[in-house]
Parts: C-alpha cells; sequence; structure tokens
C-alpha cells in the first residue's frame, strides 16, 4: 500500500477516508490548545475568557486534561497505528465530554456556547461512525 491509503483499511473510498482526517485534525486542533490552556495558565486570567473557570476552578485542570487526551487520542492511535480503536474511545470520550459541557452550559445560562458544543458533538460522532463502519484504521502488524 502506499501514503495515506495505508493508514486506512478495506475498500474505503478516497473522500470518506479524506473527511474522517480532516474531522479528527480539526478536533485535535480544538482540543489540544484548550487542554493546554487549561492546564497552564493561571485561573484568574482563565476566568477572563471563560466565566464558568471562577465558579468551579477545580473543574478547570479535570477540563484541560480531558481535553488534551481527547485531542491527542484523536490523532496519534490513528497515525502510529497503535491501537487505532483508541481514536474511536477518544471520540466517545469526547461526546461525553461535551454533554457535561452542554449541561454546564445551559445551567449557567451560557446558550452562546452551545453550538460549539453542538458542532464538536457532531464532528465526534461523524469519527465515530466513520471510523467504526466507513473506513475503519488497520492495527499495525
Amino acid at each position: 500500500m502506499n501514503g495515506s491509503a495505508s493508514l486506512d483499511t478495506g475498500a474505503g473510498n478516497k473522500p470518506w477516508r479524506i473527511g474522517l482526517w480532516v474531522a479528527q485534525i480539526l478536533l485535535a486542533v480544538m482540543y489540544i490548545p484548550s487542554g493546554i490552556m487549561k492546564l497552564t495558565r493561571p485561573l484568574a486570567e482563565l476566568a477572563q475568557q471563560m466565566a464558568w473557570t471562577a465558579d468551579l476552578p477545580q473543574l478547570v485542570r479535570i477540563a484541560g486534561t480531558a481535553d488534551l487526551a481527547a485531542g491527542l487520542g484523536l490523532i496519534l492511535p490513528a497515525l502510529t497505528r497503535i491501537a487505532p480503536r483508541l481514536t474511536v474511545w477518544a471520540a466517545v470520550g469526547a461526546t461525553v465530554l461535551q454533554i457535561f459541557a452542554i449541561v454546564l452550559h445551559a445551567s449557567r445560562g451560557e446558550f452562546g456556547v452551545l453550538p460549539i458544543n453542538a458542532a464538536l458533538i457532531a464532528l465526534q460522532l461523524f469519527v465515530i461512525w466513520g471510523r467504526t463502519k466507513k473506513a475503519p484504521i488497520a492495527p499495525r502488524h
């Protein structure tokens, strides 16, 4: 096999493989910087950008760890083909994370961010479906 075809198994056609990689990369680009920011920035600085962080400081570092794990999990297992099924589980975990985020934001009246949460869930469901049914990635042997 050659190039990107060596990453995806079966006869999954190229547009699906490209679309799934684009979704995975977009999600990683959202989650990795968010995780790093929540893990490294002072809480007072974060509170200026995200109001919830001032009221729930104990949750900030947990959310940062979850964001970073999701972002890395959506890319690294698929890219290395070492346990690529973990990419699907990372998308499942990120979906659960976003459901919790929706509950948190809705309970605080922060409805303006809900479309972002919904868009992330949609991309993650696409990755779950696509990497399970349409273009799974074969593990390295």
